[in-house]
């Protein structure tokens, strides 16, 4: 049975007019320092986002889905994410983590103990992000 280890988590926001400080979730990173691990899931379901932001054009929502796929890129560690994706998986996270003005923004950073941080961030998506209810 693998040991348990510390992660911390933020939920991944999407703040489409920024003035308004109104967001939908759109994702989770977890972070487990002992196991190397950072990892997100982040979706945009253009769906709700629209009913929430009615405004928003065909242009923006995919300007949108550019952020987010380099947001996701620099998460992983993607090469296409650049230099910050480069970094070491601590880095990125607290470079993702860390309070901007932006579209994409995250919670402020909680804590959680798991033996496997791969399912905490599933678990964590459906929680804090999937609108569909609990099963």
């Amino acid at each position: 049975m693998p040991e348990r280890c510390g992660f911390d988590y933020a939920v991944v926001r999407l703040v489409p007019r920024v003035d308004r400080e109104e967001f939908i979730n759109i994702g989770v990173i977890v972070h487990a320092p002992a196991r190397a691990f950072v990892a997100c899931a982040v979706a945009l379901d253009r769906d709700r986002l629209a009913s929430f932001a009615p405004g928003l054009t065909a242009a923006t929502l995919a300007e949108l889905e550019q952020h987010v796929q380099a947001w996701r890129a620099v998460c992983h560690g993607d090469p296409s994410g650049g230099t910050i994706a480069r970094l070491s998986p601590s880095e990125r996270f607290h470079w993702l983590t860390a309070p901007r003005s932006t579209s994409i923004q995250t919670s402020a950073v909680h804590t959680g103990l798991t033996d496997d941080p791969a399912a905490a961030v599933q678990r964590l998506f459906q929680t804090m992000v999937d609108p569909a209810p609990p099963r």
